[in-house]
Order: C-alpha cells, then sequence, then structure tokens
C-alpha cells in the first residue's frame, strides 16, 4: 500500500503557485510538438504550418475541456454560475471536451489553410498520448479522479480524501490511455500504410475502450453518481466516441474501394 500525500504544488515563484496539474499541460504540448517535428513529420509544409496549428490546438484544449467539463458534467450548477465558467483554475477539464475543441480547431485551421484536417489530426492522436500520462500522473499527485475501495497489494490511501484504500485509477489510465496506447499508434503508424484519418479513428477507438473499462475501478462523480445501465458519465461518452471512431474507420476504409 502507498500512501499519497503529495503536494499538488510544484513550486512557488514569488509567491505564485505553479501546480503539477498546469505543468502537465505544457510539458504535454511540448514534448508532443517536439516529437511530432523531429519523428511524425516528413512534409517540410505541413512541418511547417504545424508550428502555427499548436496555437489553434491549445486555445481547443482550454476552450473545449473547459466547456466539455460545463456541459457534460455540471450543467445546472452553471447556468446558475456562469461567471465561474471562466475560471478554469475552479472546477474542473474534460478531456472529451478538450478533444472536440481539438477537432473544431484543427478543422478550422485546416480550412483556412486548404488541407486535409485529418492530416493534421492524425499526427496529433499519436501525440496526444504523452498529454494523457503526463495528466494522469498529475490527477494522482492531486489526488483527484481516484479509484474506489480496494484491499489490493497496490492500492493507494489517499490521505487528502480519507483513510480507505483505494485502486490508483489514475495510474491505470496512464499507463494504458498514455503508454499503451503510445506503443499501439505508433506501431500502426509506422508499420501500417493507412490513408489519413485511420490512425485518429484507432485512437477514438482505443482510447475510448481502455476509459470505459477502468472507470468500473474508479469513482463517479460525486454530484452525478452512476446514470444509465448503472454508467458513469465517462462511460457513455466513451461509448459515443467508440462509435464515432468505428464510423470514421468504415468511412475511411471505405473511401479506398
Amino acid at each position: 500500500m502507498l500512501i499519497n500525500n503529495f503536494d499538488p504544488v510544484a513550486f512557488e515563484i514569488f509567491s505564485l503557485e505553479i501546480r503539477w496539474y498546469s505543468l502537465s499541460y505544457i510539458f504535454g504540448i511540448i514534448f508532443g510538438w517536439i516529437y511530432a517535428k523531429k519523428y511524425l513529420i516528413k512534409d517540410e509544409i505541413i512541418k511547417k504550418s504545424f508550428d502555427d496549428l499548436i496555437t489553434y490546438i491549445i486555445l481547443g484544449i482550454i476552450i473545449g475541456g473547459r466547456l466539455g467539463y460545463v456541459i457534460f458534467y455540471n450543467p445546472i450548477y452553471y447556468l446558475n454560475n456562469l461567471i465561474e465558467i471562466f475560471m478554469i483554475w475552479k472546477g474542473g477539464m474534460s478531456f472529451h471536451g478538450g478533444l472536440i475543441g481539438i477537432l473544431i480547431s484543427t478543422y478550422i485551421f485546416a480550412k483556412k489553410n486548404n488541407t486535409d484536417s485529418f492530416i493534421y489530426l492524425d499526427i496529433i492522436s499519436m501525440c496526444a498520448p504523452i498529454g494523457i500520462f503526463l495528466g494522469r500522473v498529475s490527477n494522482f499527485i492531486n489526488s483527484e479522479l481516484y479509484g474506489k475501495e480496494t484491499s489490493w497489494t497496490w492500492s493507494v490511501k489517499f490521505i487528502k480524501i480519507d483513510n480507505l484504500t483505494r485502486h490508483p485509477s489514475q495510474i491505470y489510465e496512464a499507463f494504458f490511455e498514455g503508454i499503451i496506447l503510445f506503443i499501439l499508434l505508433n506501431f500502426f503508424f509506422k508499420k501500417l500504410l493507412f490513408k489519413s484519418g485511420v490512425i485518429s479513428s484507432f485512437f477514438l477507438i482505443y482510447y475510448s475502450i481502455f476509459r470505459f473499462f477502468i472507470e468500473f475501478t474508479r469513482e463517479p462523480d460525486q454530484h452525478l453518481g452512476y446514470l444509465v445501465l448503472n454508467l458513469t458519465m465517462g462511460q457513455i461518452i466513451s461509448i459515443v466516441f467508440f462509435i464515432a471512431g468505428l464510423f470514421l474507420f468504415y468511412l475511411k476504409n471505405e473511401s479506398k474501394n
């Protein structure tokens, strides 16, 4: 059993708190950017335009992630507290909302540059597990999105929450949605020749599968609990994205024939 009593603040600069969660966003984008430019993108035109896309991606993550949390997880509260929608440091961010934000911002950028948006989305899909890994580790450090009670050997006691021993569901997600997903997508990208969009479909499919099953070890959001068929909101949204991934895969393979 591990005792989790980590400080969510990484360090302070003149009384300004720099948190691990903020650093996970920053370094996730930086590492993904470097990886894409150095190892994934071969076309010089795409490589150059990718620098300009980063700004769109950042805006998509922040705006989409925040609005996703507001709409998916706590709409009634924010309807009565509209000003708090802009307080991204208070409340939460939704991964699926951030994903939608990236889809929209990338589409706008690609259309503006008269380029196939899936060329960029495939690259982003390859890099996304890096940010997911760092984000889930920071969730663990923050003692948030913690797991259900368990007596398993690797259980964790989150001191800031209670005295129960729980699943480290954040670490499960970091491993499967980060490391394993990264390996899978890189294998498909390097070993198999697909048309644009197929890597994106694989990202949606595999991420949704991992997220759906890991959610069984995770405590549901307290203000939502379990919903349809005793599933969490995260699982329901994952089903939607899984279907979207299958549909995209079908479309891209049909277009070959």
